[in-house]
């Protein structure tokens, strides 16, 4: 099943959308908004299914020809946003670039870290920011959305409770992030609102991408117009999604519509390219000493898609400017 929200007010308005992503019906009155579905899935999904069945039958009443610049992100708003560094390339180039170390535990428990949970932007607005020298980059990332999860739950059942998978961009500001980690208190102002592609995506949907933990295909990303990244989702990780679930449930249960990333894609395989800028510096530094690519400045582009086996896209694409945020309130 495939699910997306029209721009409405702070939460959006839940639709169903066609399989080639061309129609769309409203879910209402089953659930106005994501957050509404997600909150009693298991009693709404099997009516959202079989409005999507009827949708791709073509026998829905109330169905409309999908505009895509009229949606926002699926779910504007959540109750938590889990992010991940789960590849492992990703993690050593970056830090070997700076000169630090692996963690000793790096691949005995994942790192994670909580991030801004509100206004998520849709798949093309404007990421609007104060400065050009915030050290502006963006990270290509698949994201699940669970249901109610347990506290103290397992890895292997973790998964059992993801209900949707969205593409997510984490932006990310690396002129502030250094000091901030330095501090040891984590990612705070170096870490702004993110992005999601506009199509949430149920696992069932996605067929054999979906191994039951992670999620195949390919991630491309382009970076002022020019692709940079090539990369397969679903290997060069020792974590799965259940093991960034189980390890921060260990002391909370999670309210449907948290939001978990991996962190951004990365392969072993440096051909491959790069899921952000970021890591393109650090290759350039372990390379030749010295980082060439620059970070995004106001009014550059970033365009990421998730594309499966036969090339065809799975989540819609994130294509979104960077921009100056040109007045505060007073």
């Amino acid at each position: 099943m495939k699910l997306a929200s029209l721009r409405s007010g702070r939460d959006g308005e839940l639709i169903v959308v066609s399989r080639d992503l061309k129609r769309a019906v409203k879910a209402g009155p089953t659930a106005s908004t994501m957050q509404e579905a997600l909150d009693d899935w298991d009693v709404k999904e099997s009516h959202l299914q079989r409005l999507y069945a009827s949708l791709n039958r073509g026998e829905t009443e109330g169905q409309f020809l999908l505009e895509h610049e009229i949606l926002s992100a699926p779910l504007p708003r959540s109750y938590q946003y889990l992010d991940g560094a789960a590849y492992i390339s990703h993690i050593r180039r970056n830090r070997a670039a700076r000169g630090e170390p692996l963690p000793d535990d790096l691949l005995d428990r994942p790192l994670v870290y909580q991030g801004i949970s509100h206004g998520f932007l849709g798949w093309n607005e404007d990421v609007a920011l104060p400065s050009e020298d915030l050290g502006i980059d963006f990270e290509a990332e698949i994201a699940a959305i669970t249901g109610d999860v347990p506290m103290g739950i397992s890895a292997d059942a973790a998964c059992k409770h993801i209900r949707l998978f969205v593409l997510l961009n984490d932006v990310s500001l690396r002129a502030i992030i250094p000091g901030e980690l330095k501090r040891t208190f984590g990612f705070l102002t170096g870490k702004p609102a993110s992005s999601m592609g506009p199509i949430a995506v149920t696992p069932d949907e996605l067929g054999d991408l979906w191994d039951g933990c992670l999620v195949g295909g390919t991630m491309h990303c382009w970076v002022r117009g020019e692709q940079v990244g090539r990369i397969e989702t679903g290997i060069d990780t020792p974590f799965h999604y259940g093991h960034l679930i189980a390890h921060v449930a260990q002391t909370r249960a999670f309210e449907p519509g948290t939001i978990v990333g991996l962190g951004t894609v990365s392969n072993e395989d440096e051909s491959a390219g790069c899921g952000c800028i970021g890591e393109i510096r650090a290759l350039e530094t372990l390379r030749t000493g010295k980082a060439a690519t620059p970070l995004f400045r106001f009014h550059d582009r970033v365009k990421i898609e998730h594309l499966d086996r036969n090339g065809q896209t799975v989540f819609g694409c994130i294509d979104q400017r960077f921009v100056s945020a040109s007045r505060f309130p007073d």
